[in-house]
């Protein structure tokens, strides 16, 4: 005969395997994740002090430490820093307010979407980064090529996503909005915007990083200041561990711009359940 209250108990009492996982368990998951990258810093500085791996090739963690702290100490990246980060603003600026102004037009109206989809689907299968001359012969080596690069190349996205965000706005809300007595721009406003918010912001952080690929063309051609020009200067007198250096200050701008939009994003979409979670 069945013993049922052995069974009861034996079902009552937790298995061993979930005892196992209620146990709190060591957090070494982050410091874990360092590992590999200390472990290829101290191969590549192992191979750099052998001489397996020539300076100029590529120079050692401990030379590239000091070229950016001598750079920092003469204060020429600070400088170029600087010059390249309000590059950054004022071509990203320009094409905001363009992408914005094109992407309401094209979003709002099927006549303005017939006028300005076409030509900018057929701009952005081109390749902007090929138009750099195109842009010194019209504009010169002045500032407004790179300037110019910028705006161009980061327009795009955010054209496109807060199109796409604009034709994905429930149209009940608009037939609303006009019910109430909004006009067009209050349906702008009060509908419009913060319908697309979300992909505008995505948006700004993709074009954000395309600003900062289109600049590191641009400084490179015909530069007088800012990282691209350093890093033209490092490369013809062989100068690998300068040339890095300016690479991980791109990667850091990048990071930093990519971060503040995600900051905003948090804030501006504070009644998301996805973003406060």
């Amino acid at each position: 005969m069945v013993d049922t209250r052995s069974i009861g108990q034996a079902l009552d009492r937790p298995a061993a395997s979930e005892l196992r996982s209620q146990r709190p368990k060591p957090r070494f998951g982050s410091l874990s994740r360092l590992v590999s990258p200390l472990a290829i810093l101290v191969l590549w500085q192992l191979l750099s002090v052998s001489g397996l791996l020539s300076p100029r090739v590529l120079a050692s963690p401990i030379q590239i430490v000091a070229a950016g702290t001598k750079l920092i100490a003469s204060g020429e990246l600070i400088i170029g820093l600087g010059v390249s980060f309000l590059r950054v603003v004022a071509g990203f600026s320009i094409a905001l307010v363009v992408g914005v102004l094109l992407a309401l037009i094209s979003g709002l109206s099927r006549f303005g979407e017939t006028i300005i989809d076409p030509s900018i689907q057929m701009l952005k299968a081109m390749p902007f980064l090929g138009l750099l001359p195109l842009f010194i012969l019209w504009f010169g080596i002045g500032e407004v090529p790179k300037v110019g690069m910028v705006a161009f190349g980061c327009v795009f996205p955010i054209y496109l996503t807060l199109h796409g965000g604009i034709r994905g706005i429930d149209r009940k809300l608009i037939e609303a909005g006009k019910t109430l007595g909004l006009g067009t721009l209050g349906i702008v406003r009060h509908i419009v915007i913060p319908g697309a918010l979300p992909s505008l912001l995505v948006g700004i952080r993709y074009g954000l990083s395309v600003a900062w690929l289109s600049l590191v063309v641009g400084e490179q051609i015909n530069g007088s200041s800012g990282i691209g020009y350093i890093m033209t200067y490092a490369r013809d007198f062989l100068q690998t561990d300068v040339i890095v250096v300016c690479l991980l200050v791109y990667a850091a701008m990048g990071l930093l711009t990519d971060g503040l939009v995600r900051i905003i994003e948090a804030y501006a979409l504070r009644w998301r359940p996805a973003v406060i979670a």
